[in-house]
């Protein structure tokens, strides 16, 4: 017998998706990997490197929640997910109070780091090689990132759909890597990384308290 969801639950678990990878994504480590790689090579081959990359990482992210939920006993699930979210949420504000007002500046140096180690290593120009370049270095960057915690924590939620949080963490993704390799530069500038992680934190705050509130329902 097929499972249909309610339409306002599918709604929910899209606009939480897409709302919680925008934040997380912005200003992060991999969002200025593709900035300074779509500065030095074309634009749509970093794209599609960086893109594929984050998808991969959301669908073992996705994989990762859902094994958790399936594992666990259901009346324990949504205590967990109301756990999770609460303590993320905490933490995200907690960082965001510890951090300095040039975080922004130091992700952007960390990438640059890490993509001049790789060009120095190999020198690129062709399009496959710039694709696969993207793909490594932004699916090492992304793996035990806050992004992909988000994305594991989201799927442990039982009111969340894998579908619907797969279309929202894609769109999301895809959304913060084309501006990134479009008018990253302008976004670095203005980027207030202290700001998203608070944003972050009182999102996963009300994440939180949602579950709770199924769990006592």
């Amino acid at each position: 017998m097929t499972t249909v969801l309610p339409t306002d639950s599918v709604l929910a678990a899209f606009g939480s998706s897409f709302t919680a990878i925008t934040l997380a994504e912005l200003g992060d480590k991999t969002f200025f990997m593709a900035l300074i790689l779509a500065a030095r090579h074309r634009p749509r081959w970093v794209f599609i490197g960086a893109f594929a990359a984050l998808a991969c990482v959301t669908v073992i992210s996705l994989a990762l929640g859902f094994g958790l939920r399936e594992l666990l006993p259901q009346g324990l699930v949504p205590w967990l997910a109301a756990v999770l979210f609460l303590a993320f949420g905490v933490k995200l504000l907690l960082d965001a109070q510890a951090m300095g007002a040039d975080q922004a500046q130091e992700e952007a140096e960390a990438a640059a780091e890490a993509v001049n180690a790789a060009e120095n290593l190999h020198p690129i120009a062709e399009g496959w090689a710039v694709i696969r370049e993207a793909f490594a270095l932004v699916f090492i960057a992304e793996l035990g990132d806050r992004t992909q915690f988000t994305t594991i924590f989201l799927a442990a939620a039982p009111a969340f759909s894998f579908l619907a949080l797969l279309a929202g963490s894609l769109l999301g993704h895809g959304l913060v890597t084309g501006l990134a390799v479009g008018a990253g530069r302008w976004i670095g500038t203005h980027l207030q990384e202290r700001l998203l992680y608070r944003l972050s934190g009182g999102l996963f705050l009300l994440f939180g308290l949602a579950a709770v509130h199924q769990a006592l329902g």
